[in-house]
Formats: structure tokens, C-alpha cells, sequence
């Protein structure tokens, strides 16, 4: 018999008819009139799907009795409409059939209400709690809408190195990636000699897939790249990861204006499909995590997004009388309260804040004519501050170079890079979105360890 997913199970559809469950049991509870109720859980959906299972059952007193919440059965039975509150339907029970059992004293999750710090600890399993089982589905949703998103505006999916040889950020927070031997490191003056490494040079794991897909839109037009990139940034709060998820659209023939828009038009694109296909999740939240989730999401997707210059910035948050714990001076980096400030008070919506200070920025982006500003921007929004970076790229070798060079770099581990600006140049754009961060704001959990199934952080890297 054909197993039939409780997401299924509970739209009624296979009313009055056999079905085969499977599943999880969240809890046991044992009735007088000589049955039990089991609420079973198979992770398809938030809900629980209540399984009557009668003591007249050949295994009853033997097995299901045993039953605690995380123990694995199979059920057939008739699906019919529920007798009782909190559920339309439930399935009374013709068989059980036990996977494996539980032990209740040594089933954490199965007591009580654990904290999540200590879930962090105990990763392997919290997939197993309403909490996480939510994230997971809406984290699913929002992966398969990335896609949607861009597949359906044209742009080609692409897959860019994991292992590279040069910064795309050049901030040198770089996981060296390496088959020395670390007991007996070959050297040459003194220093080591990575011609004897396994790929003849210094090789890092990636922070960014934006150069090489730059390689590609500058062929083929439109790319998204969706793929793990990796900071080697001694860093413990709770917006910082070592290993992480990055979308990065890259678009030929286009300027900061397309870029902006293109940002824009992704985040609502996103939040409205959360908001109509994770209904139960997201009530979830709202109810449990952030009660104001719903409220902030449907308001930044009915908002047209503020767009300001840096210059801007600075000016209304010096101006606003606000004390803040970060100086507001120009030439210096927003801060997150800077721009929470900006979503959250001043303009009450999300914003976009362009053209920043050449000399906090990365060496790729395009260059003003007022000589002190780049095409850059940062998208903002509420509760999260900065949720996608991005910017107009520079396509003059000239200007490309001298920046290189003032930042303290060689030429050379660029020379690709640099032909892509000798061989047909054209303006283009592109943006980074960090994905766990976005998966952060769309559901309220405070901390980013939270949004992925195994969070890679300082001295952290158990499971």
C-alpha cells in the first residue's frame, strides 16, 4: 500500500478510505475507555495527524504502550472526520507498526521545552521540533522561489568554484584549503612554498562567487549563482557565520537603477510566497517567535523601498537627535543601529542606500565622477538592517587597476578578471544576498545559527 504524507492525509481529500502513515509520534495519551490517542508528526507539515488506536489491537499492550514522543511507527487505518476539537480529521488505526522505539529519559526533546542554545548542541535532532521543523519548510520555500525568481526573468543558473586562488572582498578572511603537510611545510626563504601544494599556489575556500559569475553575464547576459561561501571571521554574535548561503545575480548591460530595482523585486517576490504557501509556519512565528512577523512582512511588501544616498544617511542620523553607541561620521561604515534606525523610524519602510564612500568598499565597484564615492548600495530592512549588498561593477581597466593596486594588492591572481574589462566591456551590475539572513528575517529567530541545519562558527564544527 502507497504511503500517503499527513500534509495530504489532513486536507481530507482520502476521507473514509484506507490510508498508510508514517511518521514520528509527538505524544501518547492513554484514555480510560480503553484506547490511545497518538499525535504523529512526518515533518510534511506543521500540524500533527491524530491516529485512535483501539487496546483491542493485537500489539497494543506489547508496543504501543512502549510509544514516547520520537518513536517511529507506521499506521493503516480509515481516515475519517475527527469527533473531537483541534483537528478535522484522524485516522483510526487497523494496524501499528513500530520502527523503532524511544527512550523517554534520554529523548531530551521529548520532556520538556529545551532552549535553543542547547538544541545548537544537539543539532542532529532538532529537526524534530515544531521550531525547527518551520524554519526547515520555509528555508525549502524560499530556496525553490529563488530559483523561480530568476529562472523565470531569464537568467542562467551557475555554478561557481568552491576552492579559488583569489579575495573577491580582498579583506583576507580566507580559509586556506591545502594538502601540505603541516608536521614538515616545504619553504622558500622562509616562507612556505606553496609550488609543492596540490594546486601549485595558495587556494582558499570562496567568500564569493560574484567574479566568476561576472565571467558569465558578461557572456550570457543574466546569471544567478546559489551556492555555500565560507569567512574566516573570529566572530561569535548572532548575525555572523563561518560557512553560509549566498544568491548572487549578475546582469549584463545594466546599472545601479536596474540593480536596485532587481533587489527590490526579489525581496517581495520572496515574502509573498511565504506568505501564501507557509501559512501554518508562519502563524507559527508570529505566534511564537516575533509576534509583529506578519505584521513587518506585509508591510514591507506593500512599501515602495526609500532610496537615499550614503551622504543622505549620514546627514538624518546626525540630525535626529538620536544617540547612538557608533558615530555617524562620513567615510565611516553604517552600523546596524544606523540603519534600523533608518527602516524602522525615520522612514518606516525598507531602504536603499547608494553611492557610499569609494574608500570602505570593495576594489570592484564602479567608480563616480566626483571621485570619492562608488555605485554601491545596500538594501535595509527592518529588524535586520542590511539584508543585500550590491553594486554597479567597474568596467574601466584603468580605474579597476589603480584601485587593486591602492588596496594593497597584486595584479596578477586578477588577470582574468581584468581581461573581462580589455575584451568587450560593458556596464554591469549584481547584488549578494546573505540567504540565512534573509530565512532570519522572514521568520523572527533572533540568532542565525538558527536558520541552518548545522551552523559553522568559532571552534564549532561538530556535526
Amino acid at each position: 500500500m502507497k504511503r500517503v504524507y499527513i500534509v495530504k492525509a489532513l486536507s481530507g481529500t482520502d476521507i473514509d478510505k484506507e490510508v498508510l502513515v508514517k511518521g514520528w509520534v509527538r505524544t501518547r495519551r492513554d484514555s480510560k475507555g480503553g484506547f490511545s490517542f497518538i499525535e504523529l508528526n512526518d515533518g510534511s507539515c506543521f500540524r500533527n495527524l491524530q491516529i485512535i488506536i483501539d487496546a483491542d489491537l493485537d500489539n497494543y499492550q506489547n508496543e504501543v504502550l512502549k510509544l514516547f514522543p520520537g518513536s517511529s511507527i507506521a499506521v493503516k487505518g480509515t481516515l475519517v472526520k475527527s469527533q473531537g476539537g483541534g483537528q478535522s480529521v484522524e485516522v483510526k488505526a487497523n494496524e501499528v507498526k513500530v520502527y523503532g522505539y524511544c527512550d523517554p529519559e534520554e529523548y531530551v526533546i521529548g520532556k520538556q521545552r529545551v532552549s535553543f542554545e542547547r538544541l545548537r548542541e544537539i543539532a542532529h535532532l532538532r529537526a524534530r521540533t515544531n521550531t525547527f521543523g518551520a524554519v526547515t519548510r520555509v528555508r525549502n520555500k524560499l530556496a525553490k522561489a529563488t530559483h523561480d525568481f530568476f529562472q523565470e526573468r531569464g537568467f542562467f543558473y551557475i555554478n561557481t568554484p568552491i576552492i579559488t586562488a583569489s579575495d573577491c572582498e580582498g579583506a583576507g578572511e580566507m580559509f586556506r584549503v591545502s594538502t601540505l603537510d603541516l608536521s614538515a611545510l616545504p619553504k622558500s626563504e622562509g616562507r612556505v612554498d606553496f609550488s609543492h601544494d596540490f594546486f601549485g599556489k595558495e587556494a582558499f575556500l570562496t567568500v564569493s562567487g560574484q567574479l566568476e559569475g561576472e565571467c558569465y553575464a558578461t557572456g550570457l547576459g543574466n546569471i544567478y549563482t546559489f551556492g555555500p561561501t565560507f569567512r574566516a571571521e573570529n566572530s561569535n554574535t548572532s548575525r555572523h557565520l563561518a560557512e553560509f548561503w549566498m544568491i548572487e545575480p549578475e546582469m549584463a548591460f545594466a546599472d545601479l537603477d536596474d540593480d536596485a530595482e532587481l533587489a527590490e523585486e526579489y525581496i517581495k517576490y520572496l515574502i509573498t510566497l511565504v506568505l501564501n504557501e507557509c501559512s501554518e509556519d508562519m502563524e507559527f512565528f508570529n505566534k511564537h517567535i516575533d509576534k509583529t512577523i506578519l505584521e513587518t512582512l506585509h508591510h514591507v511588501n506593500e512599501s515602495e523601498f526609500m532610496r537615499i544616498s550614503y551622504t543622505e544617511a549620514i546627514e538624518i542620523l546626525n540630525k535626529s537627535g538620536q544617540q547612538f553607541e557608533y558615530d555617524t561620521i562620513w567615510g565611516r561604515d553604517l552600523q546596524t543601529e544606523h540603519e534600523r534606525f533608518l527602516t524602522e523610524k525615520e522612514f518606516k519602510r525598507p531602504v536603499i542606500v547608494t553611492h557610499y564612500p569609494r574608500e570602505i568598499k570593495a576594489f570592484y565597484m564602479k567608480q563616480n565622477d566626483d571621485g570619492k564615492t562608488v555605485a554601491a548600495m545596500d538594501v535595509l530592512v527592518p529588524k535586520i538592517g542590511e539584508i543585500i549588498g550590491g553594486s554597479q561593477r567597474e568596467d574601466d581597466l584603468q580605474k579597476l587597476d589603480a584601485r587593486i593596486q591602492e588596496q594593497g594588492m597584486s595584479l596578477a591572481p586578477y588577470w582574468w578578471y581584468r581581461d573581462l574589462r580589455k575584451f568587450g566591456s560593458v556596464p554591469h551590475s549584481g547584488f549578494g544576498l546573505g540567504f540565512e539572513r534573509f530565512v532570519q528575517f522572514v521568520t523572527g529567530m533572533d540568532n542565525i545559527r538558527d536558520v541552518i541545519p548545522f551552523p559553522r562558527t568559532p571552534k564549532s564544527a561538530e556535526f
